[in-house]
């Protein structure tokens, strides 16, 4: 019974070995009739078993265990919460160029309109339901994706697993943001209509009440299919990409391995993977950010309505270039922050290693 838990955890071939520089291995015995996988530092060994990392140290962390799943939920909430509530002043003029571009018609004209009407403290308007939304988001976004990573992986098992890795990584993305966006939806319908509508709620205490009085509880969640449309997206490109360009940089452009790397060099690196790719993010999910906010501006209004008005290019330009800069800003920050909590709880930063395939030697043998 113990053999099967440990199991369970497997497969290790999506964080490499090395990446645990404090950590002694630990081997599992695997049954006769199992295809046996070994990474590919230990091309030699023979016996039938699986190398996976595992704390030398009590009270570290074991990979895949609850309190793995518990860390990387409460850096996703470091990350994603700590980083949107930052970046709300850039979030306040993108929804209001979105909404009335005749009035907000650049990035430096439309910080100059908002000071000038509601002086410097209007910058942060709306920043508790940014904490809190985000926050739940972050939560599930990493917590989940780690988890259906690990699940689907399971599923398509180690040979496909490491040769489709890229659809793992899509595929656990889009899953864990299903569930991100629901705990989110709220809190963003709330956000923007408080940014959006001068005088219409201070902030959440109040602004939730009265948009629940306005439209019913469920008007909280009529942007939700938009919002999936946005995140979806976003968090496939965020999650998938990211993998990809930091396993390319330490491919091409790092001149050592990445267990021989500095950690500050490791976080340095996840922040500009994640920069890169939120350039990408912000790109494919900027037009279901326009229909976002829109819907959660106007009473009643439908997709169609938004299309109308905003026309089908400018759902796709409308806001832009600003929304890059904050996005990628976002993007790099949160993977800086996320892998910075996983270091300092003793785990292994985020991607960098293609997952190894069975060696073909060992599969002769079963």
């Amino acid at each position: 019974m113990e053999n099967s838990r440990r199991q369970s955890l497997l497969p290790s071939f999506l964080y490499t070995p090395s990446s645990f520089s404090s950590f002694t291995p630990k081997t599992f015995a695997v049954p006769e009739n199992t295809t046996s996988v070994l990474p590919a530092a230990h091309p030699s060994s023979t016996n039938k078993s699986f190398v996976i990392p595992a704390p030398s140290e009590p009270g570290k962390i074991e990979m895949y265990s609850p309190q793995f799943y518990a860390a990387c939920t409460f850096g996703g909430i470091l990350s994603c919460g700590l980083t949107h509530m930052a970046v709300t002043p850039l979030d306040l003029v993108k929804c209001n160029m979105q909404i009335d571009p005749a009035k907000y018609k650049s990035i430096s004209s439309g910080f100059g309109v908002l000071l000038k009407e509601q002086g410097a403290k209007g910058f942060f308007r709306g920043w508790v339901p940014t904490l809190l939304g985000y926050s739940a988001q972050g939560a599930c976004k990493f917590g989940f994706y780690e988890f259906f990573k690990k699940y689907y992986s399971d599923l398509a098992g180690a040979e496909n697993a490491a040769k489709y890795k890229t659809l793992i990584y899509l595929a656990g993305s889009a899953s864990a943001e299903v569930i991100a966006d629901i705990a989110l939806c709220p809190f963003e319908a709330v956000k923007v209509r408080v940014q959006t509508q001068p005088g219409f709620a201070r902030g959440l205490s109040d602004g939730l009440p009265k948009f629940v009085r306005s439209e019913g509880t469920m008007g909280l969640y009529k942007g939700l299919v938009p919002l999936w449309g946005r995140q979806i997206p976003y968090t496939m490109m965020k999650f998938a990409s990211f993998e990809t360009i930091v396993e390319m940089i330490y491919k091409h452009a790092v001149p050592k391995p990445k267990n021989e790397c500095s950690k500050s060099m490791q976080l340095g690196i996840s922040f500009a993977g994640g920069y890169i790719a939120g350039v990408f993010c912000a790109i494919v999910s900027h037009p279901a950010d326009n229909l976002v906010s829109f819907l959660n501006n106007a009473k009643g209004a439908t997709v169609g309505d938004a299309v109308k008005k905003i026309g089908v290019v400018g759902l796709f330009t409308r806001g832009l270039p600003l929304r890059i800069v904050m996005i990628g800003t976002l993007t790099g920050a949160q993977w800086g922050i996320y892998d910075a909590f996983k270091v300092f709880v003793g785990l292994p930063t985020t991607g960098g290693v293609a997952p190894a395939a069975p060696a073909a030697s060992e599969v002769a043998k079963v």
